[in-house]
């Protein structure tokens, strides 16, 4: 019998619990278009209280919740501090220059986190006739550099660096930041103006995320969202799975982490020319640098393991719900036995 695949391409190809089925199936719901549906509003506040911001907007996507935060935040020619290798900058199709007309400021993300330094230097490029900088942009846990974190403090050193300067956390993946760090999602959100999280990634969501800030921000972002055409109607089904992500999914992905970590030393063992320290595996990604990325992905795919790129010589592989001790230990197996 064949064994089914084991994917690691994206966490965001796990499918909803049976919890989350029996929740939408039971939703009470209203035209949210209105702001009358009570199961919208209740993920809506439950969102908000958790990462400690006055209010949040349930959107389709995480790339229009980043793409709202850049409109209510900038105006067309500003520029955004942002690492060059966030989701904002590389994965979302030049969004941020078609739908807010605005330019990019790239620091070093490399590691995942900014070097103070190179941002006090762009801020101070601003006095030499260079354009203005209205937003900085940050991304945790971040997925180009292997799902890394920032720390707490590094954000709030971030902050004395940039001042009144608002700051926007594309935080997809913020509660495998809050569960690798063993800390509540509060203490990466109060130094931003707003905050992104996705609830169908390692959450199992089927559909949605999340956007929170101030109440004026958010009354405006809701705006933006009508004009990106994210408005949606009885939208509660689809909040009512969000709720149960919420409130039961959060503490499981530490077996995410814990799966990945097995995988990236599998990974560092067989390929010790890519120089990959499983060490720097703190979340649920596996991601390193190999000439021969792609072959890599293809082959391991011939024998029953998927996974993916982010670059021509990186690859990348997601641990998720979808993949248990079992489907690992065939990965590993896969990773052991490869031939290049």
């Amino acid at each position: 019998m064949t064994q089914p695949l084991v994917d690691l391409r994206s966490d965001t190809l796990t499918q909803p619990t049976a919890a989350m089925r029996e929740a939408m199936y039971e939703a009470v719901v209203g035209d949210d278009g209105y702001g009358e549906d009570p199961t919208v509003a209740k993920l809506e506040s439950l969102f908000a209280n958790l990462v400690g911001k006055e209010a949040a907007i349930f959107v389709p996507s995480g790339v229009m919740a980043n793409q709202m935060a850049m409109r209510v935040h900038t105006r067309p020619g500003d520029v955004v501090i942002s690492g060059r290798t966030q989701h904002v900058v590389g994965f979302e199709m030049g969004a941020s220059a078609a739908n807010a007309s605005v330019q990019f400021n790239f620091v070093d993300d490399v590691n995942g986190v900014f070097n103070l330094e190179e941002v006090a230097s762009v801020l101070d490029a601003q006095f030499d006739h260079q354009p203005t900088i209205n937003l900085v942009s940050l991304e945790n846990s971040h997925m180009a550099s292997g799902g890394r974190t920032w720390a707490p403090e590094q954000i709030t050193a971030l902050k004395k660096v940039v001042g009144p300067l608002p700051m926007h956390l594309d935080g997809a993946r913020l509660l495998n930041a809050a569960v690798a760090r063993g800390v509540s999602p509060k203490e990466f959100t109060t130094h931003v103006d707003t905050v992104m999280t996705c609830l169908s990634k390692g959450l199992c969501a089927p559909v949605g995320s999340l956007l929170a800030g101030s109440q004026v921000l958010m009354d405006r972002a809701r705006i933006e969202r009508k004009r990106l055409g994210g408005a949606m109607r009885q939208a509660g089904f689809l909040a009512a799975a969000g709720i149960v992500a919420l409130d039961t999914m959060i503490d499981r992905l530490a077996d995410d982490h814990a799966r990945a970590k097995v995988l990236a030393e599998a990974f560092a063992q067989k390929f010790p020319e890519s120089n990959y320290d499983p060490a720097i595996c703190e979340t649920n990604i596996v991601s390193f640098n190999h000439p021969q990325a792609r072959k890599i992905v293809a082959r391991l795919e011939e024998v029953g393991v998927a996974g993916g790129t982010v670059a021509p010589q990186r690859a990348r592989f997601v641990t998720s719900a979808l993949v248990d001790d079992a489907a690992i230990e065939r990965a590993v197996s896969a990773v052991k036995s490869l031939q290049i």
